[in-house]
């Protein structure tokens, strides 16, 4: 998929661990896996709005397109 989820980078940049973040987005761990994981069909601007504000990063950190 050329749509590359960099949210782990950013996981670890902040020394924060998953369970931390999904816990302070109020989801479940395994939903923050799937969007980890690049599994996710899409994902809500208001999930990736609270990603950002979390992790005081812009959405561009989180999503990077690679061609393949």
């Amino acid at each position: 998929m050329p749509i590359i989820v960099n949210i782990d980078v950013m996981l670890a940049k902040r020394k924060m661990q998953s369970k931390e973040l999904a816990k302070r987005l109020d989801i479940t761990p395994a939903n923050l896996s799937v969007l980890k994981t690049g599994k996710a069909k899409g994902v809500r601007f208001e999930t990736l709005e609270a990603i950002c504000r979390v992790l005081e990063c812009q959405p561009g950190d989180l999503l990077e397109y690679v061609e393949e």
